[in-house]
């Protein structure tokens, strides 16, 4: 795989490494919706984490990543419509987009998949 690819996705998985860190092992809705500093900085990893898909699609559409277009999406909210940011829908991407993301990236770069 194109080294540049295995950039983004690194910079993926460190993201996904640091939202996991910032939820610690409670994974609480309530806990998240109480602390603003929490929510801002999950949203600043997922614009990360959707500005990479985005340029691994421009460099070669095939990479299998299976909600490309949600996190490409999730990241324009983010940064075009903050003060429009469903917190319900951010958490929901967290329980179920990913940890499916974690596993895929994570297979992409141990040479899994391809």
């Amino acid at each position: 795989m194109e080294l540049e690819i295995n950039k983004y996705l690194f910079d993926i998985q460190q993201s996904i490494l640091a939202i996991e860190s910032y939820l610690g092992e409670q994974r609480d809705f309530n806990i998240y919706m109480s602390n603003q500093m929490l929510r801002r900085a999950i949203e600043r990893e997922f614009e990360i984490i959707g500005e990479a898909i985005n340029r691994i699609e421009k460099l070669d559409a095939t990479v299998p990543i299976t909600s490309k277009k949600q996190f490409i999406g999730m990241r324009n909210r983010v940064i075009h419509g903050y003060d429009k940011i469903d917190d319900s829908i951010v958490w929901g991407a967290i329980v179920r987009h990913l940890p499916i993301l974690k596993q895929e990236v994570t297979a992409l770069l141990d040479g899994d998949m391809s």
